[in-house]
């Protein structure tokens, strides 16, 4: 009996562990199954929410975001933003709003892909939420700051405009633009997404949504518009219509984090891009996923210990980024609870 109440104490701790962390910005990558679901709660209880998965499938992924805001202590969603309007990003906004406080909503404007018809029922639905709700509602525009208190947000792009000017400390001549092949903008919600740049401490986050290649390109050429960052939210779940060398190399993430589900994203061709940028080539467990890719060999995953779900039944496990002050971060994976360190940067 003793020894069963220790392990229960043990795996209480652990838990609690997990989700407090005195100080510190903790950001919950939910797994919503190749959609997007990314949970940030700054040291003061205020969240952002980036994205909701996808509708359907009895509620999966928002009992999913409502079980992390409860082990994050979060009663009320402050801040959702989202991306763009595609069905796995915002579909699963009318049922997280049936069930969480949501206090504004940040978006890049209308949906401009008007004639695929999961997106079109996505923006209706998003709008029947707004016009029934009191909520507030944000358009966001490049070079904007988010009003999310306790870290600093800054628009890079929405609605298929970029930011014009270089941030601090960037603008330097892009040397791998030459070696970066041209791909055309698609047209789509993807080009419009409202990506963002997110500062807390020292520690510099980069999430553009799907942003695409064709779009990253005018970010990054012939001048690096952004600057190195730390850690890399992975473009598109990695798919390789976004990531280009001009963009990854340039950007050169310590730590970099793919959303992808079993069978969706991960392309071999975008996961040897990350795989191969110059801060993760000689570290490559510095590369974390949210599903073991099925469909690629063993050579274009990440090792299992920075996999949140491996092959097998659907178990729903996630990631968890913790950054401090100093500039240092972690990364726990729930299924295994063990967490990396990170030391801050010299």
């Amino acid at each position: 009996m003793k020894r069963l109440l220790a392990a229960a104490l043990m795996m209480m701790t652990a838990t609690f562990a997990l989700g407090q962390s005195s100080g510190a910005l903790r950001v919950y990558f939910a797994d919503v199954e190749g959609g997007q679901a990314t949970l940030f709660v700054m040291p003061s209880g205020e969240s952002l929410l980036v994205d909701t998965g996808w509708p359907d499938h009895n509620n999966r992924d928002a009992d999913r975001i409502v079980e992390l805001c409860k082990q994050a202590g979060v009663k009320k969603i402050d801040n959702l933003l989202i991306t763009h309007f595609h069905i796995d990003h915002a579909g699963g906004i009318p049922q997280l709003a049936a069930k969480m406080p949501i206090g504004r909503f940040i978006d890049h404007g209308p949906n401009r892909e008007t004639t695929d018809k999961p997106t079109e029922d996505s923006w209706n639905a998003y709008q029947k939420v707004l016009a029934d709700g009191h909520y507030q509602h944000m358009v966001a525009k490049p070079g904007d700051i988010l009003p999310v208190k306790g870290m600093h947000v800054e628009v890079i792009s929405a609605d298929g405009n970029l930011i014009s000017t270089p941030l601090a400390g960037a603008g330097q001549a892009n040397p791998f633009c030459a070696s970066s092949p041209l791909k055309p903008i698609e047209n789509s919600e993807n080009d419009r997404s409202l990506g963002t740049l997110i500062t807390f401490g020292q520690v510099r986050i980069l999430d553009l949504g799907d942003l695409t290649w064709g779009e990253e390109r005018p970010l990054m050429c012939p001048v690096n518009k952004l600057g190195k960052v730390d850690i890399y939210v992975v473009s598109h779940h990695g798919f390789d219509r976004s990531s280009s060398p001009a963009l990854v190399d340039a950007i050169a993430p310590r730590v970099a984090i793919m959303d992808n589900g079993a069978v969706k994203g991960a392309d071999p061709g975008a996961w040897t891009i990350i795989r191969n940028s110059p801060r993760i080539k000689d570290h490559p467990g510095n590369l974390w996923q949210l599903h073991t890719a099925i469909h690629n060999d063993a050579a274009h995953n990440t090792e299992d210990s920075r996999i949140a779900n491996l092959p097998g039944p659907d178990a729903g496990h996630y990631l968890v980024l913790t950054v401090r002050h100093n500039g240092s971060f972690s990364v726990t994976n729930e299924r295994t609870q063990t967490t990396v360190d990170y030391p801050a940067k010299h």
